[in-house]
């Protein structure tokens, strides 16, 4: 069972992603903080990060880039889903943080399952 670790500062978005994924039979862990994030990455080894991009003590930009950098967390598939939609924002997260995938919020649950097991895919197992 895959482990999608979810990182958002709004605890309904965690709440609401958290009982889709599990329905889908994902194992979830969650942060409500980017400093949350790297403090657990390591601990709980998931196989995806669902991550915000705004949120009140690190943007999820940099949380991404601290993420991809790093020689023990760079393979991790990390996924933007933010309100952030416009063409600079996307750019920046594929550009700056190195993430995966750019989704937009509100996403739909079907966009989003797609999406996540495409990105578990291609990880090397």
């Amino acid at each position: 069972m895959a482990k999608i670790m979810v990182v958002d500062d709004d605890p309904d978005h965690i709440f609401v992603l958290k009982i889709a994924l599990r329905r889908e039979g994902y194992e979830v862990a969650e942060a409500h903080s980017g400093a949350e994030c790297m403090n657990k990455i390591s601990h709980v080894k998931p196989d995806l990060v669902v991550l915000d991009i705004m949120m009140s003590d690190m943007n999820g930009w940099d949380v991404c880039k601290r993420i991809k950098e790093d020689p023990l967390t760079s393979s991790i598939p990390v996924a933007m889903l933010s309100v952030r939609k416009e063409e600079g924002d996307i750019k920046k997260s594929f550009e700056y943080a190195y993430a995966d995938e750019h989704m937009c919020k509100p996403i739909e649950l079907g966009k989003l399952m797609s999406t996540v097991e495409v990105l578990l895919k291609r990880t090397p197992a």
